[in-house]
């Protein structure tokens, strides 16, 4: 059973998920959620994997952000490998022989974090990053705690689904709304010019061109009466 405090942790986030469109404010809200929720946890961050390139979303803590630096720069770590692996990847204490010798060496270096957990994120099915967790106590994280972090990567799973699919709409509906305009600026270009449609089309192409606009902009300022601007090339 997850705790009153847990469950209210989660019913906070999922309602702050759900008001704002605003990606960063939502991954923050995740990382912020983890060390409420998994036993030993004292920083938190999400990397995300897009065209190749992983960036840091959000961080707890200037600490876990430079360790995602530590990890991209060295090319080792458990948050990078947990992209690529379904299985959690956990070191509770990288001063006795970790898996990222490299990586273990300069956390112990620079920073007082003792033990890392990653773990991976999907969205319908793509490696779309990894929920990073750290603690400064050496075996604080147990067989609890990675039960419990899972719960919380599953969550931020649903997380960037939302997320994603609230941006496809956003994009979609800008898309539609572009079309109609350009539709609505050909049928004026036709009837000013006498022209084809196809004719009309190009007139807005070009002139889109000559004025390093897009081709929607251009349309809207058709729409809006500015058809001056817009004239059939002669000669």
């Amino acid at each position: 059973m997850i705790p009153e405090s847990s469950a209210k942790a989660f019913a906070a986030l999922a309602e702050r998920v759900y008001a704002t469109g605003d990606s960063a404010q939502v991954y923050r809200a995740v990382v912020d959620l983890a060390p409420v929720v998994v036993d030993g946890c004292d920083h938190a961050c999400i990397m995300l994997l897009s065209r190749g390139v992983i960036t840091t979303a959000a961080a707890t803590s200037p600490v876990a952000a430079a360790i995602d630096d530590f990890e991209k720069a060295l090319g080792e770590g458990p948050c990078l490998d947990a992209i690529l692996d379904e299985q959690p990847q956990c070191d509770p204490d990288i001063a006795t022989g970790s898996p990222w010798p490299r990586l273990a060496a300069r956390v112990l270096r620079d920073t007082a974090v003792r033990g890392m957990i990653g773990f991976r994120l999907l969205v319908d099915g793509r490696k779309e990053g990894a929920l990073n967790l750290f603690s400064e106590t050496p075996g604080a994280f147990t067989a609890t705690s990675l039960d419990q972090a899972s719960v919380v990567a599953a969550f931020a799973s649903v997380v960037l689904m939302t997320t994603s699919a609230r941006q496809q709409a956003k994009d979609l509906s800008a898309g539609l709304a572009s079309n109609r305009e350009i539709g609505k600026a050909v049928g004026l270009l036709m009837a000013a010019h006498r022209v084809t449609e196809q004719e009309a089309f190009g007139i807005l192409d070009r002139t889109s061109q000559d004025l390093n606009l897009k081709l929607a902009e251009v349309a809207v300022r058709v729409v809006e009466g500015q058809q001056s601007q817009v004239r059939p090339r002669t000669g």
